[in-house]
This record gives C-alpha cells, structure tokens and sequence, in this order.
C-alpha cells in the first residue's frame, strides 16, 4: 500500500469550521460493508442500528486549553507555544511546539503575563518546531496548572481559520470526558449529546470508557510513500480492568461492538492479544493501522471524515476495505458531507 492510494479531492468549503448546531443533529453516512451499501442519515439514528446488551466503547480522554501566547524576552515578538506534554512535575518541564520557531534558541526566555509570574525558559530543541521548557512560577503545582488553564485557549486545529470563540471550550470536547491530557479532541465522540446517550442506556445498550490522550501526531502528514516506513508518534493509554472486562463480555457473547473514534480503535489494538482478549493496559502505542489490518475487538465503529492521505483513513480503509472506503468519500465529497475535527459523522458496521 502506497501513501498515493489514499489521495482524493478535498473541496476547501467542505473542511468545517464550526460544528453542527444539535452535536446528535451531524450528518451520518452509515456504510454496510457486507452489502457495500451507503445509507444517509442523521447522527442521532445511529441509535437505531444497536440492540440490547451491544456495547459502545468511548474514548474518555479530555483536551486541556494547550494553545499559549507568550512574549520572547528583549524583543517582545509574540510566539505561540503548544504544550505537548508534562516531562516533569516537579520542576514543570514540558514538550511543546513554537511558532515562529527560528526565533526561539536555548537560554531564551518567554513571558507569558505582564506581571512576569508565569515564565519559560527554553532549555531544549526536539524537532525543528519542538523544544523544552522549563516554566518558572511562583506558586503549588494546583495554582500553576490553574494559570495554565486561565492563559491557554481550545487548541482547535490548524485548519480552522478563524478565531477560538467560547463555544470551543465546549463543543471541542465530549460530554463524556473525565481524564485530561488531551491536545486533540477524539472527534467522532464529539457528535454524543446527553440526550442520545440516554436514549441507547433507554434501549439497554452498554457503554465501555478507555482513554487514550490523543496527541498532535494524529495531525502529522505522512511524508513517505511507502506506508511500512511512516513512524507514529507516541500516545498513551489506560484500561482498567472493569472495562476491560465489559468488553471482553461483549466479544465473547457476539454483540455488535462499537469503536467510538479511531483513537478508540488505536487502543483496543494496541491491547488486544492473540486470543482476541482485552488486557488491562497503561502505557504508549505507536500502533500504525493501515490495510490489510485484522481487528480483534471491535466489530462496527464510528469516525468523522477525515483528510486525503493521513493515517486516520488509512485505519478506517483497513477496516471497511480500501476500495470501498474511497468510494464512501467520494459520495461523501459529492453530497457536501462536513470534514474533519468538526464535520460530520459515519457509522461502519
């Protein structure tokens, strides 16, 4: 499989730049991949495609405000500093991503109020964007991560031209997030609104959480040709044995099993052994999924629609089939579907 295999043509006006009114009012394209049918519908009718005791697994993971801005000492230039993640509690290093990064050397400093009680001193380089900080604040872990919070803003995605409005703080997140450590939300559970969830907890349908913190690597483009050769950033994962059970129940009972998101998916194959057992997990995958794939957990799932050529359809193309996922995307593309972060939604089954 070639990277080139999963090209198509992507409109500009079809990549959305504001979420649906209603999250459970998206549309949904509903792909049948023993019939290679295509059915479109909303996303809150994705209620009437599960029974009783089939089992949804979300992705519990919560976005933290990881967007900074900062002043460069002497010069006063404004640079924009993405936490990536926490190296260090206890002297509050972290992996982070600048922008303009030519500006920003070792020994810099950064100022990020004007009262100068929340700096970072630039003690690394990791990648030509990447470098780590070592954030000097006079305060408890709590209260610098509370500044951290107050100064940060929704890190939506790059390709979202506009400004962060309020509504971000809460549409870039699911109604179900509890475990912060998230700089990317996992979109397809964005569509959930409470009502939808009630309705299938109404229909006996079961819910599974596992949380992976999804990081900027999920936005990467993959810049070989040859998809053995792609690297994946690492994120991590936590399973609990209760849920592990949960799902390890569903599987042995034949229920329909469905992934929430692709990062969902990412996890369960990560911990997924040869037996097609869940095993409780905490650690990092760097797991690249791409055609041909054999999935041992999850039978049907839910993703939105992503970009030509990124590692999330490649995943999706492994388990649909990759001719008959192209084809979804181009009706998708001729229908107007919403793509990406805030687009809309389809359901594999």
């Amino acid at each position: 499989m070639k990277t080139s295999d999963f090209n198509f043509d992507l409109p500009a006006e079809l990549l959305a730049e504001h979420p649906a009114e209603h999250r459970d009012e998206a549309r949904l394209m509903v792909l049948d991949r023993k019939t290679e049918t295509i059915e479109h519908k909303l996303f809150k009718d994705v209620v009437d495609y599960f029974d009783e005791k089939d089992l949804f697994i979300f992705n519990n993971t919560k976005v933290f405000p990881a967007r900074l801005y900062g002043n460069k000492e002497k010069t006063g230039a404004k640079i924009e500093v993405f936490l990536l993640r926490e190296l260090d509690k206890e002297t509050r290093v972290w992996d982070v991503l600048v922008d303009p990064a030519r500006k920003i050397r070792i020994g810099n400093k950064l100022f990020f109020t004007e009262d100068e009680s929340l700096v970072a001193e630039v003690i690394d380089n990791t990648t030509s964007r990447g470098r780590t900080l070592r954030f000097l604040f006079d305060g408890s872990y709590e209260e610098f991560r509370t500044k951290l919070k107050e100064l940060g803003e929704t890190p939506l995605p790059k390709y979202i031209k506009r400004d962060v409005e309020p509504s971000d703080a809460e549409r870039y997140q699911t109604i179900y997030a509890k475990i912060e450590g998230a700089v990317a939300a996992p979109t397809a559970g964005l569509h959930f609104s409470r009502h939808l969830m009630k309705r299938l907890e109404i229909k006996g349908i079961d819910f599974a959480e596992i949380t992976l913190h999804v990081g900027l690597g999920t936005f990467n483009p993959i810049e070989v040709e040859d998809l053995s050769k792609h690297k994946m950033e690492s994120e991590e994962i936590i399973i609990d044995e209760k849920n592990a059970e949960i799902i390890n129940k569903a599987v042995e009972a034949n229920r329909r099993v469905c992934a929430v998101g692709t990062t969902t998916m990412r996890a369960l194959e990560t911990s997924v052994s040869s037996n097609k057992k869940i095993s409780a997990f905490s650690g990092w995958t760097n797991k690249f999924i791409y055609p041909p794939h054999d999935f041992g957990v999850a039978n049907s799932m839910i993703t939105n629609f992503h970009t030509p050529k990124s590692t999330l359809i490649m995943m999706i193309a492994a388990f649909a089939g990759k001719d008959f996922i192209m084809h979804a995307y181009e009706e998708a593309v001729k229908e107007k579907y919403k793509f990406y972060s805030y687009g809309d939604a389809m359901l594999i089954l």
